[in-house]
């Protein structure tokens, strides 16, 4: 797909829960190859904000436009349930926070990349099991561990193995909710140096909700700043970091305001 031509078109998302209003109005458009970063205090609606672009929750209102292989632009809730699993499986990725989350622990590692790899079509068992090895290489997991389950891997090793299984189908957009959340500074230096490489090698699109603001530096090349469920603020992540306009992204830059 050309790269004048929009991947994902955000049209007026909103979602309550009853009085609370998590995500309002939201409207963007996302371009193939590029890096969106969500910031914002817990509570914010960045999260809830990217279920709904990922298909995992329906909006109340406003449209989720995806770009698909055929070069149609579709609302993604107008499509069946079916369709949107596959659409997840195949031409997307989703990387939790919690890496046991996005993981099968009863599988082996090799198990976890390979089943992503049959997902889109892969039969052969050892072409299968030679990727799975060149994408454990890739993401710095030791290679005799092909055969371990993931639930005795560290929270580092679990992570990077979930980013293996995302990108081994080479999705052309992925989400991801706080990828180096609750791991150590060593280990999140190291995972977001593998993430950043990762990505501007592949040209992947991604959206990626993070509260830290050095982790959006690193990885966007596009920040929204939400507030209340509003998108308070947007633009290029060093304009929004060095010079932020909006009251509560200064707050933010400045480290008054916890996040």
């Amino acid at each position: 797909m050309p790269d004048d031509q929009m991947l994902l078109r955000v049209e007026g998302v909103t979602k309550s829960f009853g009085a609370v209003r998590a995500c309002h109005d939201v409207t963007f458009d996302l371009w193939p190859g590029e890096v969106l970063g969500i910031v914002g205090e817990s509570g914010s609606g960045k999260t809830t904000l990217l279920n709904c672009l990922a298909g995992r929750l329906e909006p109340d209102s406003g449209t989720v436009a995806y770009r698909n292989r055929a070069d149609e632009l579709s609302d993604i809730f107008a499509m069946s349930e079916p369709e949107r699993r596959m659409l997840s499986r195949t031409d997307w990725g989703f990387v939790h926070q919690n890496p046991r989350d996005g993981l099968r622990l009863d599988i082996t590692a090799g198990g976890n990349i390979g089943e992503r790899m049959m997902m889109v079509g892969a039969r052969h068992y050892g072409n299968i099991r030679t990727e799975a090895e060149t994408w454990m290489d890739r993401v710095e997991l030791d290679l005799d561990r092909i055969d371990a389950a993931p639930r005795t891997f560290s929270g580092g090793m679990q992570q990077r193995l979930q980013i293996a299984r995302n990108l081994v189908s080479g999705p052309r957009l992925v989400f991801m909710d706080e990828p180096t959340g609750g791991l150590d500074v060593s280990v999140q230096a190291r995972l977001l140096d593998l993430l950043r490489e990762l990505v501007r090698e592949l040209r992947v699109a991604v959206v990626i909700v993070t509260h830290d603001l050095a982790v959006a530096r690193l990885l966007s090349d596009r920040l929204m700043v939400m507030r209340d469920g509003t998108v308070v603020e947007s633009g290029l992540t060093d304009q929004v970091l060095d010079d932020p306009q909006h009251e509560y992204s200064q707050l933010l830059v400045s480290s008054i305001l916890q996040v």
